[in-house]
């Protein structure tokens, strides 16, 4: 009787185990399950002579001498890096409709990865289209995620602070960052790929690299190539970082 009760004990604890790995395992794959939708314009950029400097266009707001020395702080809404920590995402992020293999780095990059992975499953990115088309010596760059696609912003959602930034400024072609604003606290929803090698200024912290182009690299370099009319001006939507 009493090892009857035993192995019926053995059995459920074993079960109980095996239910709390499959939980595991499905968490993690849910995880990794990481799908970015963007469309890119269709019309002509000119940015061919734009400044190496991929930038959110900040939106100046009135702060007293009080906040002024405040220490900087993230958004409200925005996630905490706990949640990406250690953790590497992959997916797919489609331009023009057409895919590239993406993944984001959560242990060099926890908080850009906690927030793209959180934009992500909010479906912000889905429709949103890529403002900026860059081309030059050293430095070709799309950046994308504006909340208005238009390059400007958004003052309700900023964070940092710059994470696996490059000491030497040297951005790899396939690389994801973040763009940002002056402030390491001004990064947002806009991201850019360096669809070349790309090398970049670092006098204020550079850029967050939060990730990589896993395959489809071609496809960026098809939208620079047929993206870009000579001429030296950047057109209105373009917006160099101050500095």
């Amino acid at each position: 009787m009493e090892a009857n009760q035993q192995l019926r004990e053995t059995q459920l604890t074993r079960r109980k185990r095996d239910n709390l790995i499959a939980v595991i395992a499905m968490a993690a794959v849910i995880a990794l399950a990481v799908v970015l939708a963007l469309t890119v314009f269709s019309g002509s950029k000119n940015d061919a002579g734009a400044a190496a400097d991929p930038s959110a266009t900040p939106t100046a707001t009135a702060t007293s001498s009080a906040t002024a020395t405040a220490a900087p702080t993230n958004s409200p809404t925005v996630p905490l890096a706990s949640t990406a920590k250690g953790k590497t995402f992959t997916g797919t992020l489609t331009l023009n409709g057409k895919p590239l293999g993406v993944e984001l780095d959560g242990t060099k990059a926890p908080q850009a990865a906690a927030v793209f992975k959180s934009l992500t499953a909010e479906n912000f990115f889905a429709g949103k289209n890529c403002h900026r088309l860059a081309d030059s010596t050293n430095f070709g760059v799309l950046q994308c995620g504006s909340l208005k696609g238009d390059g400007a912003a958004d003052p309700t959602y900023q964070w940092g602070p710059v994470e696996n930034s490059p000491a030497n400024g040297s951005y790899p072609a396939g690389t994801i960052a973040v763009a940002r604003g002056a402030s390491t606290y001004s990064n947002g929803t806009q991201f850019f790929i360096t669809f070349k090698d790309t090398t970049l200024p670092q006098d204020t912290g550079g850029y967050t690299i939060v990730g990589k182009v896993t395959s489809g690299l071609d496809v960026v370099t098809e939208i620079a190539a047929g993206g870009i009319t000579p001429g030296p001006t950047a057109p209105p939507t373009v917006h160099p970082r101050p500095r």
